[in-house]
C-alpha cells in the first residue's frame, strides 16, 4: 500500500533482535528504505553490528547521545552519503536501578536528570540534527509506554519519563509542522524486549496485558515496525503529534 524506496530513515537504539527499532528497521527495509543503524558502544557492536548487515544497512555508527562529538560525526556522515534524511526513529531509555526500582518521590535528583537526558531531550537533540537534512519534510518517531499516562506498578520514575517525551513529541510537531515533519510516538503494549525485562514482575504485566486486550494477544516487534513504517511514508503525510497506543487494545481497558 506504500512504498519506502529511495527513502532514508536513521534507527537508533537497536540493541538485540528483540529490540522494537530493530522491528522498525526491518519494516522500513522490507519497504525498500535505505537504513543508518546505530549501536551504544563497543560492547553493544557485536549485537547489533551483524543485524544491521543483515539489514543491508548503507551505515552503521557508534553513538552514546550524551557526547555531542558521536551526534555531530553521525549526522555528517549521513550528510554525506545521502544528502538528506527523510526518517528518524528513536528507541533509547535509561534510568538508574535504584531510580527505577524505587519510589518515585524518592527519586534522586541525578537519576532523574540522566533519565531525563537520555530518555527525553536526546530525542529532541536528534530532531535537531535531523531538521537541515529534511527540507521537503520528514518524520521523526519515538517509543513511549502507557505507564505515561497512567500509573503501572514497578514502572517508577520511567513513567514521568515518559510524560516528559509525549509532550516534547506534541510540542516539536506544533513546531516543525510547517515544514511537513511530523513527529510522533509509538506506544506500545508489554513486550518482551531487554529493557522491559529491568521491570520488576514484569511477567504479570505481560499476562495481564494478553488476558485483558481484546484481541489477547501481546504487540510485537513486527506490529510495531507495520505501524512505523506507514508513518514514514507520503501516506501519513497529515498526520503528526500524536501518541500511537499499539497494544491490542489493552490501554482501552480500565
Amino acid at each position: 500500500m506504500f512504498d519506502l524506496t529511495g527513502h532514508n530513515a536513521l534507527v537508533v537504539g537497536v540493541a538485540n533482535d528483540q529490540s522494537i527499532a530493530y522491528g522498525c528497521a526491518k519494516a522500513f527495509r522490507q519497504q525498500g528504505a535505505n537504513l543508518a543503524i546505530t549501536y551504544l558502544n563497543e560492547k553493544a557492536e557485536p549485537h547489533v553490528r551483524p543485524l544491521a548487515e543483515k539489514l543491508g544497512a548503507d551505515i552503521i555508527a557508534p553513538l552514546d547521545v550524551r557526547d555531542p562529538a558521536q551526534i555531530d560525526a553521525l549526522f555528517e556522515d549521513i550528510a554525506a552519503k545521502w544528502g538528506k534524511l527523510d526518517t528518524l526513529l528513536h528507541s533509547i531509555a535509561f534510568s538508574k536501578k535504584e531510580d527505577l526500582h524505587g519510589r518515585v518521590v524518592d527519586c534522586s535528583a541525578d537519576g532523574f536528570s540522566l533519565a531525563m537526558d537520555i530518555s527525553v531531550h536526546s530525542f529532541l537533540r536528534l530532531i535537531n540534527k535531523a531538521e537541515p537534512l529534511m527540507p521537503h519534510g520528514g518524520t521523526c518517531m519515538t517509543v513511549s509506554f502507557m505507564g505515561a499516562q497512567k500509573v503501572i506498578d514497578n514502572y517508577g520514575v520511567m513513567g514521568p519519563v515518559k510524560a516528559a517525551l509525549e509532550a516534547a513529541t506534541r510540542y516539536a510537531a506544533a513546531e516543525l509542522g510547517e515544514k511537513g515533519i511530523s513527529v510522533h510516538a509509538l506506544s506500545p503494549g508489554p513486550l518482551k524486549t531487554r529493557a522491559a525485562s529491568g521491570i520488576a514482575e514484569f511477567d504479570a504485566l505481560l499476562n495481564d496485558a494478553s488476558e485483558r486486550a481484546p484481541t489477547h494477544q501481546l504487540a510485537t516487534i513486527e506490529d510495531v515496525g507495520a505501524y512505523a513504517a506507514f508513518l514514514a511514508s507520503s501516506e501519513a503525510f497529515n498526520v503528526t503529534g500524536g501518541v500511537h497506543p499499539i497494544d491490542g487494545g489493552y490501554s482501552i481497558i480500565g
